[in-house]
């Protein structure tokens, strides 16, 4: 009879959970052209929204029973403003009409400032627009890493230890994928001031990073076979004198090669070894993690020394009023931008007519950010682009809404390579082995970060300060893409590459 009673209550609370929250998808097309419509915002209520992703979705949870009377809002720039009622909602498209204007209107209620006017006025407003007071908000943040192997080489020329050869290079090589990639995503809570100079507090609600650990296993064999083959023929007390070209650097041994602890030692020491790090990982984790938001956040035009300098040094940029355009009720100029001067961005930027206030910018590099290529080393950052968009809070302040910026780097080395092992307390010559060849590696990475906040609630320094950050979470390791890791939580729509994500088993 008991056992009944449970398992009526788990059919009750299931029953209770499945219809207490609704999750709701779809996709925006521009009705005249069926193109994407992306960071459009979808908003439920003042708590409860999200913005389409890249190809136009989106996915949105409502955390009690739908009535007949709840909408989506949808609003985007460019656009009509759109009302979909949500019972009943079989929309797995929705398209949006193009936003036209009224430029009699314009004309009657704005005056007509100059380019140089708005832009004054924009800088006037940079400290007392935006809000950076103590807040607590709530976020989803996710960082995409796309790794390509053009290149990965080693000619050995010589080699006095057998075991390393020609076949053990090109084994080793093979190990590392051509292509490496890996998702980190976080549902978390931020409190503090928005201060360039000092991190915040954050609390991890959830976590998962997508990627293959075989890699890793891989990786690791070989670094014992490695292990076991030096320390087969490298005597204790020898030096390494690894030089490539003109430079050289002297290396001790690792002393771990010739540990003789026993058996027993060496398993408590690597149970210790292990609890230590499992609690590290989780501090390292959190404290990481918080450092890279804390940096994406304020990495932007507000802060003068940044290289998003189009507002602080607009200068050395010619602009162009281009247009006219509502965003969520506010009206906007729309202000194009690029460099005149050797500057790296060109872009766009929204900036209310009413306070002046820059509430979106898209930005997009024009030349490479860095370049250099010396004694077989190579570097170019070659892609910086990205969206910033702003709210408007109760306090009639602005706050961070969503971020999105991808990164582009290629990075090469060709260069000779020589391992000396030397020993100075042996008879005769110090030399007693030497690999010698030359590396060829080239590769590309793309990253891609973005950042939505779903909340911000404005709170007192005391809150803050009585605020302990907890190292409790640690991200769950997931082979491939699982919708149901998020279900019922808000979140950006993955993209194409992350829900098709998944580890190939090799057995």
């Amino acid at each position: 009879m008991q056992i009944n009673k449970i398992i009526f209550s788990i059919v009750l609370l299931v029953c209770y959970q499945s219809y207490g929250q609704q999750t709701f998808t779809s996709i925006l097309l521009d009705s005249k052209t069926e193109k994407p419509v992306v960071f459009a915002t979808i908003q439920f209520n003042s708590k409860t929204g999200v913005i389409s992703n890249d190809n136009g979705e989106f996915n949105i949870t409502i955390k009690r029973d739908v009535k007949a009377t709840d909408s989506l809002m949808i609003s985007c720039l460019g656009y009509d403003e759109k009302r979909i009622p949500l019972l009943n909602f079989n929309n797995s498209t929705i398209y949006l009409t193009p936003q036209t204007v009224d430029l009699s209107e314009v004309l009657i209620t704005n005056k007509n400032y100059t380019i140089d006017e708005i832009l004054d006025k924009v800088k006037e407003g940079l400290l007392v627009n935006y809000d950076f007071g103590y807040t607590k908000r709530k976020l989803f943040y996710r960082t995409s890493n796309y790794i390509k192997m053009d290149k990965r080489y080693v000619d050995l020329e010589k080699s006095t230890i057998p075991e390393i050869n020609q076949h053990f290079i090109d084994s080793l090589i093979q190990s590392i994928p051509k292509n490496i990639d890996n998702h980190t995503e976080i549902l978390g809570e931020l409190y503090g001031e928005i201060e360039a100079e000092k991190f915040q507090k954050m609390e991890i609600l959830k976590a998962c990073k997508l990627f293959d650990k075989s890699t890793e296993v891989n990786l690791k064999n070989y670094e014992e076979r490695l292990n076991s083959i030096l320390k087969k023929h490298v005597k204790r007390d020898s030096y390494f004198k690894i030089k490539s070209g003109w430079f050289s650097v002297k290396e001790g041994t690792d002393s771990s090669l010739f540990d003789d602890s026993t058996e027993n030692d060496v398993t408590d020491t690597l149970l210790a070894e292990q609890r230590k790090k499992d609690s590290i990982r989780k501090i390292g984790f959190l404290h990481w993690r918080k450092m890279m938001i804390h940096q994406f956040e304020n990495n932007n035009f507000i802060d003068s020394d940044n290289d998003l300098n189009f507002i602080h040094k607009s200068r050395r940029y010619e602009f162009e009023l281009s247009d006219y355009a509502y965003i969520n009720d506010m009206f906007v100029y729309v202000i194009t931008f690029k460099p005149k001067r050797g500057e790296d961005y060109s872009g766009t930027m929204y900036i209310n007519t009413e306070d002046f206030a820059v509430i979106r910018v898209d930005y997009k590099n024009v030349k490479p950010l860095s370049k250099f290529s010396l004694l077989g080393i190579s570097n170019n950052k070659y892609l910086k682009e990205g969206t910033i968009i702003f709210q408007m809070s109760d306090n009639k302040k602005y706050t961070l809404k969503y971020r999105d910026e991808t990164l582009g780097e290629k990075i090469g080395i060709k260069r000779p390579l020589k391992i000396v092992e030397k020993n100075k307390n042996v008879k005769g010559r110090r030399k007693q082995n030497e690999v010698k060849g030359e590396i060829h590696f080239i590769a590309r990475s793309i990253e891609k970060t973005e950042l939505i906040v779903f909340e911000t609630e404005t709170i007192s320094a005391s809150v803050y300060n009585n605020f302990k950050e907890k190292t409790l979470v640690e991200p769950i390791h997931l082979n491939q893409y699982d919708p149901e890791f998020w279900k019922g939580y808000n979140i950006i729509e993955p993209n194409k590459a992350i829900k098709e994500f998944k580890v190939i088993s090799l057995e």
